[in-house]
């Protein structure tokens, strides 16, 4: 047992090494690349906020409250 755990803990500490490794490498980019990040996240949040409006409309009638009662 403390064989497997202490396997598990090396492996998630190799791909925490590995991940930080990677992004200590990855350059910063032009400003034009940092716009295009910033727009692609600023969309995302878009949507989130897009879909979680319409679970709430599409809530409102009650629907899964009587679908989870059973």
């Amino acid at each position: 047992m403390l064989f497997a755990l202490v396997a598990v803990a090396l492996v998630l500490a190799w791909s925490v090494a590995m991940l930080v490794r990677r992004d200590r490498r990855r350059s910063p980019g032009s400003p034009e690349a940092r716009r295009i990040e910033a727009r692609a996240t600023r969309g995302l949040r878009e949507a989130r906020r897009q879909a979680r409006a319409r679970r709430h409309f599409d809530d409102i009638g009650g629907v899964s409250a009587l679908r989870d009662r059973d």
